[in-house]
């Protein structure tokens, strides 16, 4: 028997398992069918909330002394995962609610690096940490690095950057209905990204404003990406030529996410946090 918690980000859905004393490991198979929205209870992903001093890996425990809480989070799949933008603010609210955790400013361990958590009127908002774009020079002399072909369509150029996860942006061109993307398969790239990659399909909406639909490696289709949605509003403000630090606002199928650029090479990403449900799951 399982304790749980369910929540979502604008829809991006967990599962959240809690582990205060660190003696539950998790396998591939049991993520799985957690995140079974048939057999199971359904999510984009699994959170196992464990004391950052118990994480197994070394790069976590490091962490500990300024956060005390690991997001050890995990895809749909069952593969581990770096981090994941929107699971930060409902891992966040998790802690909230529990006590865990005091103030409205506070510091969670990833296995992307500690992130800074703070309460907002909308939720949280999370510095997602240090961003780059994947190769610069590429980026800056043609403004893309690699190629994205989605299901029925043909390959167009995409900019890759890294924000502690893989991603893959699309401006899509005219004529490219974004509504009408067949994502239901991940999306080919040239070159391949052995580790895959977190593809998002781009299109403006207004000034300092677009909309996307991702499809998240391990996952499939998600009806928000919090990363997706701050790699998103980076790459569009990079082809804009205007890169300062004026926040962008996402549409993302799940609702609206604000992605604000910091100094020093950083993103924040604000958005809402609900939890929804608590109950026992028999494995």
């Amino acid at each position: 028997m399982t304790r749980f918690t369910k929540g979502h980000g604008t829809e991006n859905d967990f599962v959240l398992v809690p582990d205060l004393d660190g003696t539950l490991e998790l396998t591939a198979a049991q993520v799985q069918r957690l995140a079974d929205r048939h057999a199971g209870l359904g999510g984009d992903g699994v959170i196992r909330v464990v004391p950052t001093r118990l994480a197994s890996e070394a790069a976590v425990r490091g962490q500990a002394g300024q956060a005390a809480w690991f997001m050890d989070y995990r895809n749909a799949d069952g593969s581990l995962a770096e981090m994941c933008g929107n699971g930060t603010r409902v891992f966040a609210a998790y802690l909230v609610r529990e006590g865990l955790v005091s103030g409205d400013r506070f510091e969670i361990a990833t296995r992307a690096g500690r992130k800074t958590v703070r309460t907002t009127a909308e939720g949280f908002a999370v510095d997602l940490g240090p961003w780059r774009l994947v190769d610069e020079p590429a980026a800056r002399r043609d403004g893309f690095d690699i190629m994205v072909r989605p299901r029925h369509g043909k390959p167009v150029p995409a900019l890759s950057l890294d924000l502690g996860n893989p991603h893959a942006v699309v401006m899509l061109p005219d004529g490219i209905d974004l509504a009408a993307l067949d994502l239901t398969e991940p999306p080919q790239t040239q070159p391949v990204q052995p580790g895959g990659v977190n593809v998002e399909f781009v299109r403006p909406v207004g000034p300092g404003r677009i909309e996307m639909r991702v499809h998240e490696r391990g996952v499939g289709e998600t009806r928000s990406c919090g990363t997706g949605a701050a790699a998103a509003a980076l790459a569009t403000r990079f082809w804009s030529g205007v890169e300062d630090e004026s926040p962008w606002l996402v549409d993302v199928p799940g609702g609206r996410l604000r992605v604000t650029p910091l100094p020093g090479g950083r993103v924040e990403l604000a958005g809402p946090a609900e939890l929804v449900a608590d109950g026992e799951f028999h494995q």
